[in-house]
């Protein structure tokens, strides 16, 4: 041992016996204790050694992916159900790559730490030029992407500073709901320094209070503005995740007595099982009857909504400020009158449910006036498969064991349209609308919600940008059911302006799914392009390949849409497209 020593002394610096903790081994175990148990990856050579330390951490589970932007979109998928997600990548090449998806994530207030492999220590400051790089000796082009979709950075390049440095990072992340970036020097992960010696403290987050003289001001100015309305509603929005105020927004919905409605970009956030729930507020699209009553509302109370040309059908509804009450992550805004700040959504929500007068007056109204949709028409024996017969029979399979996946476009409309049973999952990236977001969000939400059958539902459009990583939903042996729906190209996109640009080359996308599948996990395809057909697949589905990956390439017309995919498409245009106003 002694001689072992002598031989290496020259080489290898010797560290006091006590320094065996590394930043790696820190680093893993920090993603243990906040919930990130699977992390998403993309090899490359400044990642190697950090990815050993994460391979060797025994309650971690590292996942390979095929690209890293659908590492990307599977941090985001895996956010949304267990509240934060990671992917780890290369440097500048693979994070330009995800970038895209930690955008996304960025838009959705979703918790994604992006940990990426940067360059050696030595390397900084020398003027050297670095491979993956763009060929300049600046190493900032990677960090200067990041800051624009990141709520916090780190560049992790002297150990003295690593621990603060990730520890800050993941704390801000996870304190705002945002992507944080961490590019951790290839050299450092396996180098031993006191900071990381012995069990590391536990991680902590202090919880956020409100101010409360704030908080007592906006509760009693809020209450004497609804308690002297004749039908006020409540819509919930898609803020209400990350200002974790779910349970408060059913706390004031059982002590108003008023009518409940979501946002588009909430769905999934509002228990449409409640006895107020009537259905989804999207202006001129929205469910039956729920415009109607929200906007002939003489008091609106929004909690954490988004407006966005999308999700205002092209800056189109009927919403007069002096009406609403604005509940947002951390400020209340009544009507035309005051803004209140460092006022918590939960702890408000909360404090309001106890200061209400009951009044159910906008519920009946909805109840007397609503009339039930019509069942779409009995299709015969041999007739192609509709759209509304598919998503019948997807209605069908929903209960508290299911999660729904939305993919941007008509197949998002059509989920819309379902109703969520108590416990069932819905997901949908509505604000930044990234074509090809499902397949990656699908992979990660059923790595963390395996106690759920996820229901998929993309379009051959959407499916054709990330179809790769089908391989890695059948290597981790999900059962995921995903319904391909195969109309010919960017039916959403149609409907906003037509071009040749919105035809696709047809694949054979079972034949493709099959080969990926190549004998290796369990796997199972199906083409459907009568009612019959699907019956018997789910049949199967739900039967004999409970256990498998199902894919289901499902055939239909390609002018096959939802009625509120035409009007919205045609607001939308409308909006895209309005002249210049005049100089």
């Amino acid at each position: 041992m002694e001689a072992a020593n002598h031989i290496n002394s020259t080489r290898v610096p010797i560290y006091p016996a006590y320094s065996t903790g590394t930043l790696g081994r820190h680093l893993a175990r920090r993603l243990v204790e906040i919930g990130a148990t699977d992390v998403f990856s993309v090899p490359g050579d400044f990642n190697l050694t950090l990815l050993d330390h994460l391979v060797a951490e025994p309650e971690l589970n590292l996942i390979g992916c095929c690209n890293e932007l659908n590492a990307g979109y599977a941090a985001d998928g895996y956010a949304r159900a267990k509240g934060v997600g990671v992917c780890v990548v290369t440097f500048t090449v693979g994070g330009l790559s995800v970038i895209n998806a930690i955008a996304g994530a960025y838009s959705e207030n979703l918790p994604v730490i992006c940990i990426v492999g940067g360059p050696n220590t030595n390397d900084f400051g020398t003027n050297r030029i670095l491979h993956h790089t763009i060929g300049l000796p600046d190493f900032s082009q990677e960090l200067r992407c990041f800051q624009t979709v990141t709520c916090a950075q780190a560049v992790v390049n002297n150990l003295d500073e690593a621990h603060e440095l990730i520890d800050t990072a993941i704390s801000i992340a996870l304190k705002e709901s945002k992507p944080a970036y961490i590019s951790i020097s290839c050299n450092l992960p396996s180098i031993p320094h006191s900071t990381f010696a012995g069990e590391p403290v536990p991680f902590f987050l202090a919880p956020m209070v409100s101010n409360q003289l704030a908080l007592e001001a906006a509760v009693e100015a809020t209450a004497e503005f609804l308690n002297n309305v004749v039908k006020p509603v409540i819509v919930g929005g898609p803020k209400l995740r990350a200002a974790k105020a779910q349970k408060a927004f059913v706390e004031l919905a059982d002590a108003s007595g008023y009518p409940i409605a979501v946002m588009p970009s909430g769905k999934g956030l509002v228990p449409e099982h409640h006895p107020h729930f009537i259905g989804t507020y999207w202006g001129a699209v929205s469910t039956s009857f729920v415009g109607e009553i929200v906007e002939s509302a003489d008091a609106y109370v929004f909690v954490g909504p988004i407006f966005n040309d999308y999700s205002s059908v092209g800056y189109s509804l009927l919403i007069k400020k002096e009406k609403a009450i604005m509940v947002q992550p951390n400020v209340v805004t009544i009507a035309n009158g005051p803004t209140f700040g460092y006022v918590y959504m939960a702890d408000f929500l909360r404090a309001l449910a106890k200061k209400l007068k009951e009044n159910s007056t906008a519920l009946e109204n909805y109840r007397r006036i609503f009339v039930p949709p019509g069942n779409p028409l009995k299709s015969k024996k041999y007739e192609p498969l509709r759209v509304n017969i598919l998503f019948k029979h997807i209605q069908e399979m929903l209960d508290g064991d299911t999660a729904v996946i939305a993919e941007n476009g008509d197949s998002g409309f059509n989920c819309q349209k379902l109703r969520l049973p108590e416990n069932c999952g819905y997901e949908f990236q509505m604000q930044y609308g990234s074509i090809g977001w499902s397949v990656g969000a699908t992979l990660g939400y059923a790595q963390a919600a395996k106690n759920k059958r996820v229901i998929a539902c993309i379009g051959d459009g959407s499916f054709q940008v990330t179809a790769q990583d089908i391989s890695t939903m059948i290597r981790c042996g999900q059962r995921t059911i995903i319904f391909l729906i195969n109309n010919g190209g960017y039916t959403a996109e149609v409907e906003i302006h037509d071009g040749p640009y919105n035809v696709i080359k047809n694949w054979d996308y079972t034949g493709l799914v099959d080969a990926i599948h190549n004998g290796e996990g369990k796997c199972w395809t199906a083409k459907v392009k009568t009612e019959s057909e699907l019956t018997e697949a789910i049949a199967t589905m739900t039967g004999a390949q409970k256990d498998s990956l199902c894919f289901i390439e499902i055939f239909v017309h390609k002018h096959d849409t939802s009625k509120e995919l035409l009007e919205w498409g045609s607001r939308v245009s409308a909006a895209n497209f309005r002249p210049p106003n005049p100089q």
